[in-house]
């Protein structure tokens, strides 16, 4: 959302909630783009974004290969992406004319223009650069209008997709003469970059922009920056080559998983939500939740935690489901604030649920090198725990106010029956899935080649069947959340008029989870089948209704199917555009070396502290997302201080795995979404709800701030990442962790039973982080590890289990020469004596007057892995010891969160046994 939108949104809100029209109007300015689909021009546009749809369609299915034509490698198809991405960005997204925005547009063409000059030192004609960036300027400064598009921005949008489609249409001849580039390659790398800079400005703001010109920048000015983070500059033909020609930078990794990823899953979110997936998910959580206490925010918690599950977009998912929970949550004692803040916490957790969480689900495979698998079961277990404490948060809420949940439509069975129900309905679902799993590995052995479409046919058989079971009921309406609600719907009847939207998640799930596929084919299959869903559910129903109007009901399964993949490409506007400029800023780190001096100054300013170093990297995150999407924000501070945190950590003793730290970056990029005076999503959420949008935001942080505490506590205890735990271990640590984060929403809240007292807001905390971390305390009390004398790491080793690790501190130098000490976590291998088990792990070690000195570490042992190598000097051995179990710790905590109980039942029991009933 640029900066007049905001200023408006504050406007407006402040007086009123805006209308629908005006709300649309909102969600495009920031997501697809502000010209709509109106008229020649808006048709064209259309077309435009259909044919984009279909390109990936065409790019992610197996079709290609089975045909043997329209094979794209990964470059090919990326420079198709991104040229798809910028014709759209100029012809979509009108120019702004604040003096801010026009000042930048027109000032970065120059000043990159006049850097590129001075850094072309290699003799090459640049007389035509002016001219370029002149021309940039004088378009900028013209601008444009939102309901049509001047013929200098047709300009921009086909040269900049020209220059995008370069990689394309003369690839051969690039891979020929890779770090030569030619005057053709100069031109074209110089006129991309400045028009995907303008792309970036118009889509997503001024703040990306800014950055990337930053960084570029410092790329020519290395030689003039300071000591610490100085590098010998680099010339325009390097700049050329990297940024532009080869996949190092705009056309890197980033850029290629939106092309193989996102898109897809982008798209299959808009299409599941042209079906009625959304109103399906908003109207089932009423019909469950409505009932409780401040039950519209509690359904609205649920809803947009479902809504999450097939959306990237903060903003999108507030207004999609703001605009009907929103009015309701006011109508049963929330103020305007408070009802915003839920949604736009609830909406804004929806990027850390997977299976999709917006991009970076993608990007960590590729960052991390881990399967996607192992990213969504990393991520999970933070992002459910972080939706229960949500919904008791709105549980408390309520409490305060003393709100009551909205009228039933039907007389509740006793809570004995209602158990008895949910057991059946879940053991119900666990033998189908049982069926299912163990069905499909019967199934593929005994028929190999007809497998894949006997599997079809029985999918189709239980969607029509599901669509059998729908048309029964009556159709979901989405009510007029500003009339009064005098009941709400019946939670079976709700439940069973969508249960054919659950198929095609199904479907998703388990190819990536069951069948291992890779995420653009398992989302290819998942979107192909909601291709057929769209198609025939209407027709089915019409049918099964015995309607006669099955062809209005195919035309308009039709129109939807083309409606889902036009705003589905629309929607990837921002993200394509996003990725191809984070690549500059990667590129430049990769170019210029400046993460290694970025550890420097982190280093220097944390004073080498490991919690100093999250707080500033959380800090960057907080500051440079109030300006980026969450996925550019992820990408640029990931790429920067990922690698700090891991290797400065090694260098505390804290052996921090390279996923926490991924995860670490990405929640607080989230929160930049959330985080006031910026904060888009608290914007939006005052639009609808009329509130002051500062204030929003400021009640969305705080509830937000357990989101802000799980990145710092899987830091420390990678047990909630789910690594190296049993399925056993897993379900205790999560309902440990969840009555933990109940206990730290309760006292940033101020509310437990009845009202906290300061201390016991403070007990509380204090409880919750033992429950969290209960091992700080234990080691305390009971170190865990013996120190021992570096010449005695033989008789150490001796004494450790196979298996189990010995810590190891070394100094060393590290790739640039520069000394360095860090803690290396040695496995000890099999053996009878110290001196086999060391080699076993792969090392020697030599007595040099009063130092122990590595020899020698075999090549792809556990030691070389480890990072030890030869002339290190052991500085200590860190000997594992038998110790108590940690969570003994749990003993004191519970008795003194009893003791709170006591305390507080004594000072309101009559009000806490009927909130309790």
């Amino acid at each position: 959302m640029t900066d007049n939108n905001k200023a408006q949104a504050s406007a407006d809100s402040a007086q009123h909630g805006l209308s629908q029209a005006e709300l649309d109007a909102l969600v495009a300015s920031s997501d697809t783009g502000a010209r709509g689909t109106q008229g020649s021009v808006g048709k064209f546009i259309m077309l435009v974004a259909l044919t984009w749809s279909l390109f990936q369609l065409w790019f992610a299915s197996p079709i290609p290969f089975v045909l043997g034509f329209g094979v794209f490698n990964d470059t090919e198809a990326r420079s198709i992406h991104l040229a798809f991405a910028l014709f759209l960005a100029f012809a979509a997204f009108p120019a702004d004319r604040t003096k801010f925005q026009l000042v930048l547009g027109m000032a970065v063409p120059l000043i990159l223009a006049a850097l590129f000059m001075m850094s072309a030192k290699d003799g090459s004609p640049v007389w035509w650069i002016p001219i370029v960036a002149i021309a940039v300027s004088g378009a900028v400064f013209l601008g444009s209008a939102n309901d049509r598009i001047q013929p200098w921005e047709w300009a921009m949008a086909a040269i900049s997709a020209m220059a995008a489609l370069y990689l394309y249409f003369f690839y051969r001849d690039i891979s020929s003469r890779v770090g030569a580039p030619i005057t053709q390659d100069f031109v074209v790398a110089v006129i991309g970059i400045l028009l995907l800079l303008e792309a970036t400005r118009r889509a997503l703001g001024a703040a990306l922009m800014i950055v990337a010109s930053v960084f570029l920048a410092y790329t020519v000015l290395g030689p003039y920056m300071p000591d610490i983070i100085a590098h010998k500059g680099n010339n325009l033909s390097e700049i050329v080559n990297h940024q532009w020609i080869t996949t190092e930078g705009v056309f890197g990794i980033a850029l290629g998983v939106s092309t193989s990823f996102v898109f897809l899953f982008v798209l299959f979110g808009s299409l599941l939500d042209r079906a009625g997936a959304g109103n399906y998910f908003i109207q089932v959580a009423f019909s469950l939740m409505g009932h409780m206490r401040g039950g519209p925010a509690k359904a609205a918690v649920v809803s947009s935690a479902m809504t999450g599950l097939i959306s990237g977009s903060s903003i999108a998912n507030v207004v999609t489901t703001g605009t009907f929970t929103i009015p309701l949550m006011k109508k049963v004692g929330f103020s305007a604030e408070k009802a915003g803040a839920v949604e736009v916490a609830s909406s804004v957790n929806g990027q850390i649920m997977p299976p999709v969480m917006g991009a970076a689900a993608f990007l960590m495979v590729e960052y991390v090198g881990i399967p996607y698998f192992d990213v969504v079961k990393h991520a999970f277990l933070p992002a459910v725990i972080s939706y229960i404490a949500l919904v008791y948060i709105v549980h408390l809420e309520a409490m305060k106010a003393g709100m009551e949940g909205l009228p039933r439509a039907y007389t509740p069975k006793p809570i004995v029956q209602r158990l008895i129900g949910i057991a059946f309905t879940i053991a119900a679902i666990c033998a189908v899935s049982f069926a299912v799993y163990y069905g499909m590995g019967w199934l593929r052995p005994a028929f190999p080649v007809a497998a894949p479409y006997i599997v079809f046919v029985l999918i189709t058989a239980a969607y029509v069947g599901l669509v059998r079971i729908a048309a029964r009921e009556e159709p979901l309406k989405l009510d007029d959340p500003n009339e009064a609600v005098t009941r709400l719907p019946l939670p079976g009847p709700t439940v069973r008029s969508g249960l054919h939207y659950i198929l095609p998640v199904v479907v998703l799930v388990w190819a990536l989870m069951v069948d291992r596929l890779s995420p653009g084919l398992s989302a290819f299959w998942a979107t192909a089948y909601m291709v057929f869903i769209l198609l025939t559910q209407r027709p089915l129903m019409a049918m099964f209704r015995k309607s006669s109007e099955i062809g209005t009901a195919m035309r308009q399964g039709w129109n939807e199917l083309i409606s889902g993949l036009v705003i589905g490409a629309r929607n990837m506007i921002g993200i394509g555009i996003a990725t191809a400029t984070a690549g500059i800023i990667v590129g430049t780190v990769s170019q210029t070396g400046v993460g290694s001096s970025l550890a420097d100054v982190v280093e220097v300013l944390s004073g080498g502290n490991i919690m100093a170093i999250l707080l500033l990297t959380a800090i960057l995150s907080l500051i440079l997302g109030m300006g980026l999407p969450t996925t550019a924000n992820y990408i640029v501070v990931s790429a920067l201080l990922a690698p700090v945190i891991v290797t400065l950590g090694q260098q505390n003793g804290l052996l921090v795995p390279l996923i926490a730290v991924h995860l670490f970056v990405f929640y607080f990029g989230i929160m930049a979404d959330v985080t006031p005076p910026v904060g888009l999503a608290s914007f939006a959420a005052a639009a609808v709800s009329g509130g002051d949008p500062i204030k929003t935001g400021v009640i969305a942080f705080f509830y937000s701030l357990r989101t802000a505490a799980l990145p710092f506590l899987f830091i420390f205890n990678t047990e909630l990442l789910l690594i190296d735990v049993t399925w056993l271990q897993g379900i205790f640590v999560f309902i440990v962790a969840t009555v933990a984060m109940l206990l730290f929403a309760a006292a940033t809240q101020g509310w437990f039973l009845v009202r906290n007292r300061m201390y016991e807001s403070v007990i509380l905390l204090l409880v919750a982080f033992t429950l969290f971390r209960p091992g700080f305390f234990m080691d305390m009390i009971f170190p865990p590890y013996l120190e021992k004398d570096p010449a005695e790491i033989t008789e150490a080793a001796a004494e450790t289990p196979s298996g189990e690790s010995l810590r190891v501190r070394v100094a060393g130098v590290n790739d640039l020469g520069d000394p360095i000490e860090f803690v290396a976590l040695l496995p000890i291998g099999e053996g009878a004596t110290g001196e086999e088990k060391l080699s076993s792990a792969g090392l020697t070690f030599r007595q040099d007057g009063d130092k122990m000195l590595i020899d020698d570490v075999a090549f792809g042992s556990a030691a070389s892995s480890a990072g030890l190598d030869w002339d290190q000097e052991v500085l200590r051995v860190l000997k594992p010891v038998e110790v108590p179990s940690k969570y003994w710790m749990f003993i004191p905590a519970l008795l003194i969160l009893a003791l709170v109980v006591m305390m507080q039942r004594r000072r309101a029991p009559a009000f806490v046994s009927t909130a309790a009933a």
